[in-house]
């Protein structure tokens, strides 16, 4: 009977002590996962991209719907495209006309502009000549005239005639030796080419139409809508045929790769977290999953929860907002999805950001 007893007692000693050990247990694991990691509790954020066209004109194509996922780059939307490409070639062909003016004045004159002014100068220096010899003849002609008109051997007429005459011939002189001063410019100029400051003028209308033809092409390229980056097509807002301008979207787009996290971290955690700290992100849609995050930004300045209430009993409640990127592979994170953000504080040290964080999802 004492042997029973006995065996009884040991049985529930040994009972007690299992469910002892048991419940240390269940309380030493959680608080050891809760000083290992910190989970904060958030939403997905929204975040929207309106889609427009940079220019007015009608939709001549739309190359994606709703629920297309794209990628940055693509080609989404397409305008009539007519006009801007006229004035592409427009302004090509007006550049074209200026890039062989500057070509001209920079070449000078040809060898065969300066033979030619160098023929029309000898030809005028040779009136030149000519003009002084006649002069000079006219000259004694009327002085001899004028010896025999007073001595009366000839009429006061031929005498009339050859001062005349000579005054023809000076008249001639001079018009053939301003003939020979401006052949002879022309030869100088013909000889020193186009002046510097025509040069600069053309190349500066040359610039110009340069700038003006980049300025066409830039629209005509804008006449394509691009992705600006990769998500998802959430809204499909004009069709081909509706009148597209800058202050019309066109698509909404959703992005979510990466999506945001926006958690509230309580103000006495904020020494444990720090910007570039690797997180998890969980969601309850998928169980036993996790998506790979961090810490890309923490507020710095405290908000009080609930906001409308100020109270010194809730001061201590202060959190800061955060936001934790999250890789998204397969689009599984929904904008505005409730979530929780697990942030390992054992070697988890800051780390910075790669440009493509998530490689390829």
């Amino acid at each position: 009977m004492t042997s029973i007893r006995k065996r009884r007692f040991a049985i529930a000693l040994l009972v007690l002590l299992s469910m002892a050990a048991f419940a240390v247990w269940r309380w030493a694991v959680p608080k050891r996962h809760a000083e290992n990691s910190l989970r904060l509790y958030g939403n997905i954020d929204i975040r929207q991209v309106q889609l427009s066209f940079n220019d007015s004109d009608r939709i001549a194509s739309m190359l994606v719907d709703e629920g297309s996922v794209v990628h940055q780059g693509q080609l989404l939307a397409q305008l009539t495209e007519q006009r801007y490409a006229d004035a592409v070639a427009q302004d090509q062909a007006r550049m074209a006309a200026q890039q062989q003016v500057v070509a001209r004045l920079l070449a000078g004159s040809r060898s065969e502009e300066i033979a030619k002014a160098r023929a029309e100068a000898a030809a005028a220096q040779a009136d030149t000549a000519a003009a002084k010899a006649d002069l000079a003849n006219a000259e004694l002609l009327y002085h001899r005239r004028e010896v025999l008109a007073r001595q009366q051997y000839i009429s006061l007429q031929l005498r009339d005639d050859a001062e005349r005459s000579w005054l023809a011939a000076q008249a001639a002189l001079e018009a053939s030796q301003q003939v020979l001063a401006a052949k002879g410019q022309a030869l100088q100029l013909a000889l020193i080419g186009p002046r510097k400051e025509d040069i600069a003028a053309a190349q500066a209308t040359l610039r110009a139409d340069a700038a003006a033809l980049a300025l066409t092409r830039k629209e005509l390229a804008d006449t394509r809508l691009y992705s600006p980056a990769d998500g998802v097509i959430q809204n499909r807002i004009l069709e081909p045929g509706d009148m597209a301008s800058p202050q019309t979207p066109v698509f909404t787009l959703a992005l979510d790769s990466p999506v945001w996290a926006r958690v509230y971290l309580p103000e006495p955690e904020m020494g444990k977290v720090a910007t570039g700290m690797h997180a998890w992100v969980e969601s309850d849609s998928f169980p036993g999953q996790r998506f790979k995050g961090w810490v890309g930004f923490i507020s710095p300045v405290a908000e009080f929860t609930p906001k409308n209430v100020e109270t010194t009993q809730l001061r201590s409640q202060l959190v800061y907002r955060v936001r934790v990127y999250a890789c998204n592979p397969g689009h599984r994170l929904r904008l505005g999805m409730p979530v929780t953000v697990v942030l390992p504080l054992t070697g988890n040290a800051p780390q910075p950001i790669g440009a493509n964080p998530c490689g390829t999802e």
